[in-house]
């Protein structure tokens, strides 16, 4: 079932959440254990990220460089067929323009496909961090817009080879990523929300935002997208901050601002369990609040521990 059909047909504003993949080596039950505590909370749709390979280069003898696969995050794919299986919900896999050629993009889109994967969320993707800005495959896209007109092409039966036989049209439902507070590369609001018209155009069928803390913030981004002719729903996307870490890391790596009156709180903790009363706190008033306006769905991104999200999930759902 598609995302869109989802919220098409709520009676009240939904629950999803965001898992990442486990590092290379471990095992899929960190990923149920992550998912099982959240299910109470009957998500229509997980999303499951999609991170590029880190690597390195050393330097070897007579001079040449050995490419060194650092961090990775493998199986996407798989953990959206697992989740599928065990669960019985649908599974949105995040699909991204960097270390993918069009070809590769075009086998990935097929493979889920085959597995009845009807969703995408399309994403240009972050450098990796070897690369000072972003750097696409050669052959590969360089924007998300072209990723999603890839997408849509095959969704009409349109494949990179005109000499393929029965080509099959696919039914994916495309989701695109907005950014309240813009997206760091962009150099305002404005030009951020045409480029995101851009993808909307080109068939990117509902919108989830970045973290942010600010609902304020959130709802005139919305106002604004309404203004310039974007249409389709958008979901506020939520995270409540647990750490001293996250203090520093989620402003510096989100490009995110916290409000005053959040920060104010955050300054006068001096533990992590200090920073996840607060966090929690926040997140369930922002909830509360988006809720109340009506939204059509409220997303988490857990990055891997679901405990905060289901205590705010317990305190708004």
């Amino acid at each position: 079932m598609k995302v869109t059909e989802h919220l098409g047909g709520r009676k009240e504003t939904l629950f999803s959440f965001e898992i990442l993949p486990p590092l290379r080596g471990k095992g899929i039950e960190a990923i149920f254990e992550g998912i099982d505590p959240l299910m109470e909370f009957e998500p229509p749709f997980i999303n499951v990220t999609y991170h590029r390979e880190e690597y390195i280069y050393k330097q070897r003898d007579k001079g040449l460089l050995e490419k060194i696969s650092t961090r990775k995050r493998p199986g996407t794919v798989g953990i959206c067929a697992a989740i599928i299986n065990k669960y019985k919900i649908d599974a949105v896999p995040h699909l991204i323009c960097g270390g993918f050629t069009a070809e590769e993009t075009e086998s990935a889109l097929i493979d889920l496909h085959f597995l009845g994967i009807d969703n995408v969320l399309a994403l240009r993707g972050d450098p990796i961090k070897s690369e000072s800005t972003f750097v696409p495959e050669p052959n590969g896209h360089r924007f998300a817009v072209e990723l999603i007109q890839q997408i849509e092409a095959l969704n009409r039966g349109k494949y990179l080879h005109e000499e393929s036989q029965n080509q099959q049209r696919t039914n994916f439902c495309i989701g695109a990523a907005g950014y309240p507070e813009k997206h760091y590369e962009s150099m305002n609001l404005k030009t951020d929300l045409a480029f995101l018209k851009q993808k909307i155009d080109a068939g990117a069928e509902y919108i989830t935002t970045q973290m942010f803390y600010d609902n304020d913030s959130f709802f005139s981004f919305v106002e604004r997208c309404r203004k310039i002719g974007i249409k389709v729903p958008i979901i506020p996307g939520l995270k409540p901050i647990t750490s001293l870490k996250h203090i520093a890391f989620l402003p510096k790596t989100f490009h995110i601002d916290l409000p005053d009156a959040l920060s104010d709180a955050l300054m006068r903790c001096k533990s992590d369990a200090e920073v996840r009363e607060v966090g929690v706190a926040w997140c369930i008033e922002q909830s509360k609040e988006l809720k109340q306006a009506g939204v059509p769905c409220l997303h988490y991104y857990t990055m891997g521990r679901s405990t905060a999200v289901r205590d705010v999930a317990k305190a708004v759902f």
